[in-house]
């Protein structure tokens, strides 16, 4: 398979901007994906942030294995750092359970700031790999679209402050590592369309994301397509073609119809709750 490497030019100059921005904020909400948790960890966020207090929100977890959910924020929680699983397909609630978490993460500045009589909203960073939902949360948390979204990576390309209840949030663009050290954690990234789809073949996308899931969630592949042969991921796609009906003129599989309706479907949520990484796995990851 392809090496895969993202690292669009605007991301160079985003980095650069949100390092100016960090003194001007009281802490940081870094966004993850529950479904691919370490993979949407970008340890060069977290060196940049410094000292300043961190939440992490597993976003999408509707979307994921709620057992791995729990043990991940288990994991980042013995790095010493507060984490919360939620989804922003349900805004109201989300909102609410985010902004007590970060009520909880801000107790002691806001207690010092009352002795001092200092009296304003705290300011908090969203940060995050593309596509993990941070202007979505945000929108959510004002109760109404403020920013603009998509299921695009990389729709936000510039910063911009919003002002809520209690709170001002800084809405920054998504940023990946400037190399991919770990390309098993690379290819979690295009699974869950993190990394421009422009620059993947998605049939070799679709096979290696078949391979994890034969072996993860096999019962998953047999329900959604009916699929008996999981001997392989050429000849599970091929098993997708004959159920769906995705075939050429001349009787031949159109396997890239197939890679590209189960990459959507993976996305959507439609094969089922699924995690790709295991918690046990990056013990002291997140520290």
């Amino acid at each position: 398979m392809k090496h895969i490497q993202w690292f669009p030019g605007h991301m160079t100059k985003a980095m650069r901007m949100m390092e100016e921005c960090v003194p001007l904020v009281d802490g940081v909400m870094v966004v993850l994906d529950a479904r691919a948790p370490a993979a949407t960890f970008n340890k060069k966020l977290k060196k940049l942030f410094g000292a300043k207090p961190v939440l992490y929100l597993l976003n999408k977890s509707d979307l994921a294995d709620p057992a791995k959910t729990d043990a991940f924020i288990a994991e980042i929680a013995k790095g010493g750092a507060l984490a919360l699983a939620c989804s922003a397909a349900n805004a109201s609630a989300a909102a609410k359970r985010i902004a007590a978490k970060a009520n909880e993460l801000m107790r002691e500045k806001r207690e010092k700031d009352a002795v001092k009589g200092i009296v304003r909203p705290l300011r908090f960073m969203v940060a995050g790999i593309p596509n993990t939902g941070k202007s979505t949360i945000i929108n959510a948390l004002a109760g109404g679209k403020r920013t603009v979204t998509g299921n695009k990576a990389g729709v936000t390309r510039g910063k911009q402050w919003i002002r809520l209840q209690g709170f001002e949030l800084l809405d920054t663009p998504g940023t990946m590592p400037p190399a991919f050290e770990d390309q098993a954690l690379a290819r979690h990234l295009a699974y869950i369309g993190s990394i421009n789809d422009d620059i993947l073949n998605l049939y070799e996308i679709a096979e290696a994301l078949l391979g994890e899931l034969s072996a993860a969630y096999p019962s998953f592949l047999s329900e959604r397509y009916g699929l008996e042969d999981l001997s392989s991921p050429h000849a599970m796609l091929e098993g997708i073609c004959r159920r769906r009906g995705f075939v050429l003129r001349g009787g031949e599989s159109d396997l890239d119809r197939a890679a590209r309706a189960l990459v959507d479907d993976f996305r959507k949520g439609r094969i089922g709750r699924i995690t790709l990484e295991n918690a046990a796995d990056f013990a002291g990851f997140f520290g």
